[in-house]
């Protein structure tokens, strides 16, 4: 009963928490919505420590990265990287983003494969020491505010746009992932409600809007191209 307690004064407000447990109102709409975005939201950074490891053994297995564009991923591992600073510089709540850090973990060793099957092993440790270069900085007083509100902005539209263009060039999905990419168009529609009721942040609320219409976009596109075989073996 001890744990159960803790853990419902964890996702709870204190008025939430005398609501449900002394005033029994189980029914009590606003803290029914806090509850289901804090769970939602733990569900999320829960489900990202996987999310992109089908994409990964894909890679591994097939001993190359065609179809995924070099480009889309560096920006969006500069993409999380604003998620996760714009968040931590802001205060908002950790079950609001914590799957950036997991989803940074899991891009950044994307690109390094992608690197290392192009033959340009060096490169791909290069960005490692780029990409915690630029965290620490982000994390610093030494830059703006404002800057990182810019990152944040510029988040995962023009990213994932970039990743349709090139599945539309290629006229194939090459090696992405139909498991990875589900989960995140999953992640990106949930997160819309979470990012509601925990930050109000109407910036962070458009970014997964958008996300969600583009991954949306990406999920047809594999659909559409399911049977088509990769025919190129370069990094865009």
């Amino acid at each position: 009963m001890a744990g159960g307690e803790t853990l419902l004064r964890a996702l709870l407000t204190d008025r939430c928490y005398d609501e449900f447990v002394l005033e029994m109102n189980l029914l009590h709409v606003p803290c029914l919505k806090i509850l289901l975005s804090k769970v939602l939201g733990l569900g999320i950074i829960a489900g990202s420590v996987m999310v992109k490891l089908p994409q990964i053994f894909k890679i591994l297995r097939a001993k190359s990265a065609v179809g995924l564009s070099f480009k889309a991923v560096s920006l969006e591992m500069v993409s999380i990287t604003g998620t996760m600073t714009y968040s931590i510089r802001n205060h908002h709540p950790h079950s609001s983003w914590g799957e950036a850090l997991f989803l940074m973990l899991q891009t950044l060793t994307i690109g390094f494969l992608m690197q290392r099957y192009a033959g340009q092993t060096r490169q791909g440790v290069l960005l490692l020491l780029i990409y915690f270069l630029l965290v620490g900085l982000l994390l610093s007083p030494v830059t703006p505010l404002v800057t990182v509100a810019l990152l944040q902005a510029l988040n995962m539209p023009a990213i994932i746009l970039i990743q349709i263009v090139t599945n539309q060039r290629n006229g194939h999905t090459g090696q992405l992932s139909a498991l990875t990419l589900s989960l995140l168009l999953a992640g990106s529609l949930a997160r819309i409600f979470t990012s509601i009721q925990e930050t109000g942040d109407p910036l962070v609320v458009m970014t997964y809007v958008v996300a969600s219409l583009f991954n949306g976009v990406i999920v047809s596109q594999l659909l559409y191209y399911w049977h088509v075989p990769p025919d190129s073996r370069k990094i865009d």
